[in-house]
């Protein structure tokens, strides 16, 4: 993808592998995940998004994390100490995304976003139990993001608190 027009170090790359995630507007919602990290870490940044199956995931987590255990994401930090863009690798279990769907009873789609964006806010320095916080309240759903899946409005302004 090219860089973003409004961070021109910035990008973000959505990549389906083995499985397919279904994710539109890609352009626009990598330039909202960049958008993301800047106004959380005033950095730029580039990411690498990775959707996968339940499977690869699981032998990901056994072999980086010692886990056994299977998970939504996996997210690694690539950034070098002191560099100026944050970089990332970020893998989404597909399979994990739809099971978590129709457990919570929430569509695909805002499942999807989610594990988008909690991967964006790992990076960004956010753990778990603030993510948890978050998710637990939808604040992210009122962040203006259903919307850039449809394509219906350019990228809105996001804070986390």
């Amino acid at each position: 993808m090219p860089a973003n027009p409004t961070r021109p170090n910035s990008w973000c790359n959505f990549t389906d592998h083995k499985i397919r995630s279904g994710l539109k507007n890609k352009r626009l919602l990598g330039y909202f995940v960049n958008e993301l990290i800047a106004t959380n870490t005033k950095k730029e940044s580039g990411l690498q998004y990775t959707f996968v199956t339940d499977e690869f995931l699981l032998q990901m987590n056994q072999e980086y994390l010692q886990h056994d255990t299977y998970t939504d994401i996996i997210t690694f930090d690539l950034s070098a100490p002191h560099d100026s863009i944050l970089r990332g690798d970020i893998y989404i279990s597909i399979d994990r995304v739809r099971e978590n769907a129709r457990q919570m009873r929430s569509r695909y789609s805002d499942e999807l976003l989610r594990a988008i964006l909690h991967g964006a806010l790992h990076l960004s320095g956010f753990g778990d139990k603030t993510l948890s916080r978050l998710k637990g309240c939808g604040h992210w759903k009122s962040c203006g993001c259903k919307s850039i899946l449809s394509g219906s409005q350019a990228i809105p302004d996001f804070h986390v608190f």
